[in-house]
């Protein structure tokens, strides 16, 4: 069957809908993590989902829900953490792994230059009691107002569909990226931004195959 397409389309996050003259319609969606195959029922309606369900986990739907919550909030706590600690060691406030160090060892950490007056144990209790008043407030709402709770919380509001799929595209590299801190560190004992500097300086020469760690040979 053929039909023309009339000249009126539009964009909608990773769909794209052309309308034709016959009343049909054809919709393009961006590409399935795996090339070929289908999208489950269930994530259909998730944004940048793109059919990534190997194991089955969601077909809950409580379990989804709980995942998909579970996914944005984490999402968004590292791209605070990253954020954080490059924007820290860029301001010359010394790096992610040392700054907790002084709690560790029984005094005061700093921030921004300043000592913060506060041992581990009452920082631990600030923290908690925090945490909890929050967390007690968001978990009392529906599934959907816990991960987007608009209003106060999205005063430009940005919580549009595009949007999401920015936000969670963006949270996924930040967890990763904290990941490769973390392994980082532990190989060469270097912050991001001296590792990146150093690697900058001499690509051959540092790298991940030239640390001594990360291959087992």
């Amino acid at each position: 069957m053929s039909a023309t397409v009339s000249a009126r389309s539009f964009v909608s996050g990773s769909v794209k809908v052309a309308s034709v003259k016959n009343g049909s319609r054809t919709v393009m969606k961006a590409g399935n993590w795996l090339p070929g195959s289908e999208t489950p029922s269930y994530l259909d309606s998730l944004p940048a989902s793109y059919g990534f369900d190997p194991l089955g986990l969601g077909k809950d739907a409580a379990s989804l829900k709980r995942f998909q919550e579970s996914e944005v909030i984490h999402g968004r706590w590292a791209m605070l953490g990253v954020a954080g600690s490059l924007g820290a060691e860029l301001l010359g406030q010394g790096d992610w792994y040392s700054a907790p160090l002084p709690l560790l060892e029984g005094g005061h950490s700093q921030y921004m230059g300043a000592e913060v007056p506060f041992d581990l144990g009452t920082l631990l209790a600030i923290e908690f009691a925090a945490m909890a008043g929050a967390e007690s407030l968001r978990g009392g709402a529906d599934a959907e107002k816990r991960i987007y709770p608009g209003g106060t919380f999205d005063p430009m509001g940005m919580a549009s569909d595009e949007k999401k799929v920015k936000e969670i595209k963006n949270g996924r590299l930040a967890m990763v990226a904290f990941l490769g801190f973390v392994a980082q560190h532990q190989a060469t004992g270097a912050s991001p931004i001296a590792a990146l500097t150093s690697h900058l300086a001499d690509p051959f020469a540092n790298n991940f195959a030239t640390n001594g760690v990360s291959l087992p040979w």
